[in-house]
C-alpha cells in the first residue's frame, strides 16, 4: 500500500521536493532532484463499466468488466503500457551494446486480475520476442530492460512476474 505523506512541488511543477510515500510500511523518500519528464493525466468515471479519458483526449475508452465484451479492462491497459515501456528499455539496452531491436521485436503482455487469500491481485508475464538476435545478447537486453523499466520497477517484488524470451 502506497500513501503520500507530503507531496511539494516546486513552482516550475517538474521537480518535487522530498515527498514522503509508504510503500508496505516502510518509508520512501524521493530524492530531491527527481525531475518530471512526464505526468499522464486522466479522469475515470463508473469504475470497471465506465469510461476513461485522458487530459489531451487522445484517450478515449469505454471500460468494461473483463470478459463482458463492454470494453477495455484495467489489466489490457496495464499490459499495453508496460510492454511499449520494456520495448522501449530494450531498445536503450541495445544501443548500450551498440546494435538496434529488431524491425519485428515484440512483447505480449499477459496481466492476471487472481484472487487468493490476501483478496485480489496481479500477476504477470511478459513473452518477449526478439528474432534474429543470439539467445544470450537477446537474454541480456531482457535482463538490462527489466532493471530500467519504470513499469518493471514499480511491479518488481510487488506482484509475481515472469519475463520470457521466446
Amino acid at each position: 500500500m502506497i500513501i503520500a505523506a507530503s507531496s511539494q512541488q516546486s513552482s516550475n511543477n517538474n521537480k518535487i521536493n522530498h515527498p514522503i510515500t509508504f510503500l508496505n510500511n516502510k518509508i520512501m523518500q524521493t530524492t530531491s532532484n527527481t525531475k518530471v519528464l512526464y505526468t499522464g493525466k486522466t479522469r475515470t468515471t463508473g469504475g470497471r463499466e465506465g469510461a476513461a479519458t485522458s487530459s489531451d483526449q487522445q484517450l478515449q475508452i469505454k471500460l468494461g468488466v473483463p470478459g463482458s465484451g463492454k470494453g477495455t479492462n484495467p489489466e489490457q491497459l496495464f499490459a499495453a503500457g508496460w510492454s511499449a515501456c520494456f520495448i522501449g528499455a530494450m531498445g536503450i539496452a541495445a544501443n548500450t551494446l551498440g546494435i538496434k531491436l529488431p524491425a519485428d521485436t515484440a512483447v505480449n503482455a499477459e496481466v492476471d486480475l487472481a484472487t487468493s487469500e490476501n483478496g485480489y491481485g496481479l500477476q504477470a508475464r511478459l513473452n518477449v520476442e526478439l528474432p534474429g538476435l543470439a539467445k544470450e545478447v537477446a537474454q541480456q537486453i531482457v535482463n538490462t530492460a527489466h532493471n530500467t523499466c519504470p513499469y518493471s520497477k514499480a511491479v518488481k517484488s510487488n506482484i509475481p512476474v515472469a519475463i520470457n524470451l521466446v
